[in-house]
């Protein structure tokens, strides 16, 4: 699979970003992005008050111009994220088009970003949005995807729910800060290919030194190995990647850290579903 990741530059106007956005997808496709994926909160600046302002129900215009491009660019596209209204409730979504440009799955963020980093980054996303409770997979012809939304990926239960539900990459649009981007990005994208042999996509926002909320940027794409395949910088940059599903396999078969789970003395418990994994 042949896989583009717009590192794209985020301004204050939604009608700007969508633009540019399009704009991106269609110079991806053309050099033979298969897929293309944008960074969270890709329409709007990530401040609650941004979120409040622009906020939008799935009917609208965020979801129907990205339908739209990834129609007329003829690729799969994971639309990074955007801040979504149903009735009183926001959630911070990602929407996901197939070739034709349907809406094939969306998913909410299920873990919110409330922190208070000593010295560093403080930030209440539940002041604004509602967590969701679905997790999210989709096919393609490449095999399953699994998406989560930044903080998301930090819980390894969900990156191995995924997995055990046959997920051969996960892919998370990110906005890591300047205080937890040089402690974790790297270290947590990496750690969760190897725990779960399969390729990770971490994509954010290109960094705004001037905006309110900076990203740390560096986009990348780690190898079920642990690799890092690809790495963006800070400035805007359109990252093109080729992965290998096989790869999974392989490496599984020479570490069986899947089918060596013992689970006879522990498991994983998907309380929507009742299963046991």
């Amino acid at each position: 699979m042949q896989l583009a990741l717009f590192q794209m530059r985020v301004k204050d106007q939604p009608a700007e970003n969508l633009a540019h956005a399009t704009a991106g997808i269609a110079r991806a496709a053309a050099a033979g992005a298969d897929m293309v994926v944008l960074p969270e909160m890709f329409v709007c600046p990530y401040t609650n008050s941004a979120f409040l302002q622009f906020a939008q129900p799935r009917t609208g215009r965020y979801a129907q111009t990205m339908a739209e491009a990834a129609a007329k660019a003829g690729v799969w596209l994971i639309a990074g994220s955007v801040p979504e209204q149903e009735e009183t409730r926001l959630y911070n979504t990602s929407y996901v088009f197939s070739p034709s440009g349907k809406l094939i799955a969306a998913h909410r963020k299920m873990h919110l970003f409330d922190i208070a980093v000593q010295g560093g980054q403080h930030f209440q996303e539940s002041d604004t949005f509602t967590p969701g409770d679905q997790v999210t997979l989709f096919d393609t012809p490449f095999g399953r995807i699994g998406l989560c939304i930044c903080f998301d990926m930090r819980f390894p239960e969900l990156s191995l729910l995924m997995a055990l539900q046959g997920a051969q990459m996960i892919f998370a649009p990110a906005a890591f800060n300047r205080t937890t981007g040089p402690a974790h990005w790297d270290l947590l994208f990496r750690q969760r290919a190897v725990d779960n042999q399969l390729f990770t996509v971490g994509i954010a926002p290109a960094r705004d030194p001037s905006g309110p909320y900076v990203s740390y940027a560096h986009s990348l794409v780690c190898s079920p190995w642990g690799e890092v395949l690809c790495r963006a910088g800070t400035e805007e940059e359109m990252l093109c990647c080729t992965v290998d599903f096989a790869q999974n396999s392989s490496i599984r078969a020479q570490l069986p850290f899947i089918s060596a789970r013992r689970t006879d003395l522990y498991g994983l418990l998907d309380k929507k579903s009742g299963t046991v994994w």
